[in-house]
């Protein structure tokens, strides 16, 4: 039970980073690509993170410190991309 569980979670994953990736091929502003991309990446690989948290629990320190990581910077990097893309926008 615990093995579909796991395996379920990183395949919800790996389906937030393709859905991810469908509106880049768009023709939508930098910015919202950007969002999107940022939002379902994030979201894609804390589940795969929480899908190996199920699956091998004495790794939870490790795993747990990987799941703030990819919320902080991931989110950070995000902004720092929108903010330096709206500043070349302007010039």
């Amino acid at each position: 039970m615990i093995d579909i569980l796991s395996y379920g979670l990183m395949a919800v994953g790996l389906v937030f980073w393709f859905w991810g990736t469908l509106p880049l091929l768009g023709l939508r502003s930098v910015l919202f690509k950007l969002h999107t991309l940022t939002v379902a990446d994030t979201l894609g690989s804390m589940l795969i993170v929480l899908g190996l948290l199920v699956k091998i629990p004495k790794e939870w320190p490790l795993l747990v410190l990987a799941l703030i990581s990819l919320m902080l910077w991931n989110t950070m990097l995000g902004y720092v991309l929108a903010y330096c893309s709206s500043n070349e926008e302007e010039s």
